[in-house]
């Protein structure tokens, strides 16, 4: 069955990838991104079946207006992937007021402007699915990341909600969870000025390997052709190797200490 598939963030990483496995598959795809140029060789192999839409998703009604364009151009909009994304490094101490707002601005409220765009829609149609590019870095933390950090905690908390407030109205929603990934949005990270109090810690972290081994994008491509077939999708999709045995390690070891802690929890709740 043909869909129509909007993705934000289409220019480059798993955007770009992932819009033209859709586009080989035989989907139409609104590919909205801030540089369409470099959506040129894909129109130029697949013509009518990709729109590129220049697309800021900080701005609440642009993003309105190319969830109005793009069904407007193919009459529905099947599958919205909130895709469009960045990460800000540093500690938290290190990142002054802008960088905040500016990484919860696209990470965070992007999604959320596009997702109260498409809705109405999706309503009307009684299905859709609403799939978010998430992070297993929205699930557990690592140093240097933390407004990164925050910004997919909060996608994961809006998007869960989201998921039992429109099940009703036959939409899907999932959280897409990469482990590392070799992809632009650490090839052209942005940094904080740095404090010098943190270099030392910085350094050892680096070298520590926590990160553990990054995947190859375009390996992730059957995994979102499957997640968009499927029926009944699940709320969550880790990719890669490392993202599910390492969240589940981080689970083990907060369910073990909130355990220990339990007769101390039982005792804040009173008669």
């Amino acid at each position: 069955m043909s869909k129509t598939i909007l993705i934000t963030g289409a220019s480059k990483g798993f955007g770009k990838v992932w819009t033209e496995a859709f586009l080989q598959e035989g989907y139409k795809v609104v590919a909205a991104a801030r540089n369409i140029e470099t959506l040129n060789d894909l129109v130029s192999k697949y013509g009518d079946a990709i729109l590129p839409l220049s697309l800021d998703v900080n701005d609440r009604d642009a993003a309105f207006s190319a969830v109005k364009k793009a069904h407007q151009h193919f009459g529905k909009i099947d599958v919205l992937i909130n895709n469009a994304g960045y990460a800000l490094f540093g500690a938290i101490e290190e990142a002054n007021e802008q960088e905040a707002r500016d990484q919860f601005q696209t990470n965070f409220f992007g999604a959320l402007w596009m997702t109260q765009a498409v809705l109405p829609i999706m309503r009307e149609q009684k299905s859709g699915h609403i799939i978010q590019t998430s992070s297993i870095l929205g699930l557990i933390t690592l140093p240097f990341l933390g407004l990164y950090n925050a910004s997919k905690f909060a996608l994961e908390g809006f998007s869960e909600t989201l998921a039992a407030e429109v099940k009703d109205f036959g939409i899907h929603v999932t959280l897409v969870e990469p482990n590392g990934y070799a992809s632009d949005i650490w090839k052209n990270e942005t940094h904080s000025k740095g404090i010098a109090a943190y270099d030392g810690i910085k350094k050892a972290f680096s070298e520590s390997g926590t990160t553990g081994s990054f995947g190859t994008i375009e390996a992730t491509s059957q995994a979102l052709l499957k997640l968009i077939a499927a029926t009944n999708p699940p709320l969550r999709l880790f990719l890669g190797k490392v993202a599910l045995p390492f969240v589940k390690h981080h689970y083990e070891q907060r369910l073990a200490v909130w355990e220990e802690w339990a007769e101390v929890s039982e005792l804040a709740h009173g008669n």
